[in-house]
């Protein structure tokens, strides 16, 4: 009986068997079948000769008489099994070969690196968002009971959850909002200490923009969120960790009337516009238990120079171990370079100071790495003090890989870096040209909307400082005109377009350049200490910043002595001239002659500040419900003695001071309203004031 195509018959299964267990089978059945290549139904093994012959079957004899398959290949290649028979694709190796013992030869033609053995290596797992605020909370609580910045640092950094620290910021400032002033001092220490090296700038930011959309839900918990809030943010950009930009930036992304965009405003207005804002910021919550940041860069900054004049490592090095601050070593490395472009003759010792640091482990590759990206960061404002500081800063960084301080991948970041900084110098170029095409048409048109439209198309920050100080340079060469619409339009721009960083940038720069100026104007050391004067009346600079602008110029210079000239003694006077405002104000409202009040007005010779006799005239008017000031104003602006941007601008501040006016004067604004109606109708104000527009009200007066 054949078998079904593909099945075996009972008969074909027992002589199988009979292979597979060993036994005797009958003579004429010994015999092993060779099927043909492609050939899949199994023919009748018992079968007659011819039928074997004709399903290719191949019997060989053998001295024993028994029928044996010929192995040999009718191909003419070799039949043997490649690598001993235990490997190639395909195979499971040789026989009884542990997958753990297979040996490999690199060198053997058929290797294959699929073929390798590999291990697993174990990867940690990521911790969902919730389980990493779950651990901050109780790291946050811990640092306010023990107070060690250098435990959070490292516990934090032990969480590898860099990309959630945003949510790190956010949970340490609400928490200490909800605690006394100590944890609110703890909470700001800890971000400036943990800023760069443990927070990046991008997360702090964010946390920072977090908080600003939240500030509704905060109130509900702590009615005094928005003015905390705002002295956090305050302090922020005071400690350096966030820059002035930040707020601009922040409030075009708040929605209009949120309590965050209060809290910007707050910030702004309150406490960073105040004299000598710094100090009150940092001493706002009973002063600080620990170093600020600020007195940290003082001391760095006395410890390098008293080492150059010394000579003495271990003297310096023993000082950057009393600071106790491993985490802020970055600023001595930037200080340290920044001082050597300054001062060649001290480069090399301040680079040998940077060997027996880095020698002696004292800081960190880490560390150095860091502070040479900060510098790299800002290069472009170095080079405009310091020409060579790019050539210097790709120097110091090839020498610092040769000293095995940083790394050759980092190397090749920062010189990649620099050569960007090329195209940067090409745009800087460019922001000159067309900042002077803006400036000139401006003094042409006096539309400074334009100015403003023109400075955001061309989206460059970076850039303002050049920009106020190529604006005073040209109206220095021009008429009173010119010099006046300078000072308008800085007052215009500060704080909504261009920042009190960079107008304070532009003076400095001016100011280091005093003597190459005075060779093309021999008049300039004048007009310059007139422009000082006019940024701190128009209160854009407070006495704080001009003492920055001091430190940052050389002793005996021209540019100290303009300072001192523009800044110095310049509240007293403002306060005289307001005393003697109100005097002629009083002694006209009481029946005075209109040419003596306006006399008056011209002997004071301070028309930048004649907006001050505009506010008063028109609080005047509305405390005393007269309208006889208003006839002087008028009479003022007809001669031309108060011009119409000083006439503005005393208005605006009146405007500003509305809600102070109202407590005793519940009519205030309406009368207010209705002094406005009647200057523009007899138009000695402008038809346009009150209007929403970048000009109109402006804000940046004295207060009241």
């Amino acid at each position: 009986m054949s078998s079904p195509s593909g099945f075996l018959t009972d008969e074909q299964r027992k002589l199988m068997r009979s292979f597979s267990q060993g036994r005797d089978i009958p003579e004429e059945k010994k015999f092993v079948r060779t099927v043909s290549h492609g050939q899949h139904a199994m023919p009748d093994l018992a079968g007659s000769p011819e039928t074997r012959e004709k399903s290719g079957a191949k019997l060989v004899s053998v001295s024993s008489g028994e029928v044996k398959r010929d192995r040999h290949s009718h191909s003419g290649k070799c039949g043997r099994p490649k690598k001993g028979g235990g490997g190639g694709k395909g195979t499971w190796g040789k026989v009884l070969t542990a997958d753990n013992d297979l040996e490999l030869d690199r060198n053997d033609p058929n290797y294959d690196s699929e073929e390798e053995p590999y291990q697993l290596v174990a990867a940690p797992a990521l911790q969902s968002l919730e389980e990493y605020k779950g651990k901050v909370v109780s790291l946050i609580e811990e640092y306010f009971a023990a107070g060690d910045v250098a435990s959070m640092a490292t516990d934090l950094s032990n969480l590898e959850s860099p990309n959630y620290h945003h949510h790190f910021v956010k949970k340490l400032i609400s928490m200490a909002m909800d605690h006394h002033d100590k944890e609110k001092e703890m909470a700001s220490v800890l971000l400036s200490a943990l800023y760069a090296d443990v927070l990046k700038p991008e997360q702090l930011a964010k946390g920072f923009t977090n908080l600003l959309e939240s500030v509704e839900d905060l109130v509900l918990d702590i009615p005094e969120a928005v003015d905390i809030l705002a002295i956090f943010l305050a302090r922020a950009v005071v400690d350096d960790i966030l820059p002035p930009a930040f707020l601009s930036k922040t409030r075009k992304l708040l929605v209009d009337g949120s309590q965050g965009l209060v809290v910007v405003q707050k910030a702004e207005k309150s406490y960073l516009s105040a004299p000598h804002h710094a100090e009150i910021i940092e001493r706002k919550w009973g002063g600080s238990t620990h170093t600020t940041v600020a007195e940290v860069q003082a001391k760095i900054v006395t410890l390098l120079k008293e080492y150059v004049e010394s000579g003495d490592k271990a003297e310096a090095c023993r000082c950057i171990r009393e600071l106790n601050v491993p985490f802020f070593h970055h600023e001595v490395v930037k200080k340290a370079l920044v001082l050597a472009m300054e001062e060649p003759a001290a480069e090399g010792k301040l680079w040998s100071l940077l060997i027996e640091t880095a020698e002696e482990g004292l800081i960190t590759s880490s560390q150095m790495s860091k502070g040479f990206t900060r510098i790299s960061d800002s290069i472009h404002d170095l080079a405009l003090d310091i020409p060579q500081a790019k050539d210097k800063l790709e120097s110091f960084t090839s020498k610092a890989v040769e000293e095995g301080w940083v790394s050759a991948p980092f190397s090749r970041a920062v010189v990649s870096e620099l050569g960007a900084g090329t195209v940067g110098i090409q745009e800087a170029r460019a922001f000159k040209a067309n900042a002077t095409n803006i400036i000139q048409e401006y003094f042409l048109s006096s539309d400074i909307s334009e100015v403003i439209t023109s400075l955001e198309d061309l989206a460059a920050p970076d850039y303002h400082a050049a920009f106020v100080k190529r604006l005073i340079l040209l109206a220095l060469d021009r008429k009173n005109r010119e010099k006046e619409m300078a000072s308008v339009l800085v007052s215009e721009l500060y704080a909504e377009v261009i920042s009190i960083a960079s107008i304070a940038r532009a003076y400095t720069l001016l100011l280091q350049s005093a003597e190459d100026t005075s060779l093309d104007i021999p008049d300039a050391a004048n007009q310059l200490s007139l422009f000082l004067a006019r940024a701190v009346v128009d209160d854009i600079l407070a006495p704080l910043h001009l003492d920055e602008i001091s430190e940052q110029l050389v002793e005996g210079s021209l540019g100290r002595e303009i300072v001192r000239m523009g800044g110095g003694g310049t509240g007293e006077a403002l306060e005289d001239a307001k005393e003697k405002i109100k005097s002629l104000l009083e002694e006209f409202d009481a029946g005075g002659e209109l040419s003596e009040a306006c006399q008056c007005i011209r002997d004071l010779d301070m028309s930048f500040f004649h907006h001050e006799v505009v506010k008063k005239a028109v609080v005047m008017a509305i405390e005393k419900n007269s309208s006889r000031p208003l006839t002087l104003l008028k009479e003022c602006a007809n001669e031309g003695l108060i011009t119409t941007s000083q006439m503005t601008k005393g208005f605006s501040r009146v405007m500003d001071a509305l809600d102070d006016l109202a407590l005793d004067n519940p009519d205030a604004k309406d009368k207010a309203a209705q002094y406005v109606e009647q200057a523009k109708k007899e138009g000695w104000l402008k038809s346009t004031f009150g209007e929403t527009g970048p000009s109109s009200n402006v804000t940046n007066g004295l207060c009241c």
